[in-house]
């Protein structure tokens, strides 16, 4: 079934945001499968919030290794606390970095990402997969941006 994403042409990222929730809700609602909940949650996020890269890394045994995603080509494989997602895993928080080039160990899988968000999903209690976003400028996120990416990230919950 094709869906179509009723888009915001609004300038305020908290509007874009408060269109697009309930629109992912109802793509997921009554989907059971990981990949492509993962995979149109992505679509969705880069359509309407325009990010330069977004996707998501899940825990596999010792490392995270690349799920779906939308931007250019990615790492494949990141370990337990290094750069901002292996941090993110570690830690079992949201990071939220303004300038990647000032983060200690960052990854640098693009040369063009200067800013990040990283947030993670649980499962049991214990971290399951991140959803990583990099922007091409600088301190590009905000309390904003963690608010509604943390709901995207409790929707997910629902389902892994």
């Amino acid at each position: 079934m094709a869906e179509e994403l009723i888009i915001s042409n609004s300038t305020d990222k908290q509007q874009r945001y408060e269109t697009l929730i309930p629109q992912i809700e109802a793509l997921v609602s009554g989907e059971p499968d990981l990949i492509a909940n993962l995979s149109n949650i992505v679509a969705a996020l880069k359509q309407t919030m325009n990010f330069f890269w977004v996707g998501f890394y899940v825990v596999k045994n010792d490392q995270l290794v690349l799920g779906p995603f939308q931007g250019p080509i990615a790492c494949t494989r990141i370990g337990l606390g290094k750069g901002v997602c292996g941090t993110s895993w570690k830690e079992k928080r949201t990071i939220i970095v303004p300038n990647v080039d000032e983060f200690p160990g960052h990854i640098a899988c693009s040369s063009a990402s200067k800013s990040e968000i990283v947030l993670p999903a649980f499962k049991s209690n214990e971290v399951f997969l991140v959803l990583d976003v990099d922007s091409d400028k600088l301190n590009d996120f905000d309390a904003v941006d963690e608010k509604y990416l943390d709901a995207v990230m409790r929707m997910v919950e629902r389902f892994i």
